[in-house]
């Protein structure tokens, strides 16, 4: 093989080379695009498809407790999780005010107090960038389904409350219930701070620690992002406004 040959035959080689790396990267660019396109239109606008709204807790005649509940335009329910952004440690923090819930309390007596279920329209959940909202509600949470829409705390029981509440004192206590998230039950524990700003307004804050694995979630790989904590934190910063008659009398 003569020296022009040899020269020609590594051309071809190298020419070769080239085209299939031009064709791989080509590939791969089509197919980032393609599951981007996915996620940007899988996650829906996050505009819920009803106002968010909970069981109604009821007095009887002759309650002495007082019928309180959230008022979602001054409440925010929050989640906040870690990661690595791009090489620099991140905290995501998504939030919405789409919250409902009722609280029955007895200032006397606290023990009598009661806790209703509380409801979140995880649909509408913001953080800081649309790419990342629309892959939390098509392909974490797939809240852009009817089923996942709304997560729910159902309590089953308080305590460490005090003898009595007394106005612009916080309380702190726990609540035991259930979160059903993404189609799943899982028992849960809420660490509460209520403060009664006077004897028709409640302030309160609740926390708590969930690992989003148990609730079959999982959370998909992107392009800069990585280590990403399994727990994740919750939070509800709530007001809550007194109910002058049970729910059923009040507009009649």
């Amino acid at each position: 093989m003569t020296d022009t040959t040899l020269k020609q035959h590594r051309g071809f080689i190298y020419s070769g080379v080239a085209r299939g790396f031009v064709t791989v990267v080509l590939i791969g660019i089509m197919l980032l695009m393609l599951g981007t396109a996915y996620i940007w239109f899988s996650g829906g606008d996050g505009r819920a498809s009803v106002p968010v709204a909970a069981p109604v807790l009821t007095l009887q005649p002759d309650d002495t407790r007082t019928l309180f509940q959230i008022l979602p335009e001054e409440s925010e329910v929050r989640f906040r999780i870690n990661e690595t952004l791009l090489g620099e440690p991140k905290t995501v923090v998504g939030a919405t005010q789409h919250v409902a819930g009722d609280l029955l309390v007895d200032f006397d007596n606290p023990v009598n107090s009661q806790l209703g279920r509380i409801r979140v329209n995880v649909r509408t959940f913001t953080t800081d960038n649309e790419f990342r909202n629309r892959a939390l509600r098509g392909q974490i949470l797939q809240a852009d389904r009817a089923e996942f829409e709304f997560a729910e705390f159902a309590p089953t029981s308080l305590s460490g409350l005090p003898p009595s509440i007394t106005t612009s004192e916080t309380v702190s206590f726990e609540v035991t219930g259930n979160l059903s998230l993404h189609g799943v039950t899982r028992q849960l524990k809420l660490n509460l701070e209520v403060t009664p700003v006077s004897s028709n307004r409640l302030e309160g804050t609740a926390t708590a620690t969930v690992q989003y694995q148990d609730f079959d979630m999982t959370i998909p790989e992107a392009a800069g992002v990585a280590n990403v904590s399994d727990e994740v934190q919750l939070e509800i910063d709530f007001t809550a406004l007194a109910v002058t008659a049970p729910p059923d009398k009040k507009n009649g």
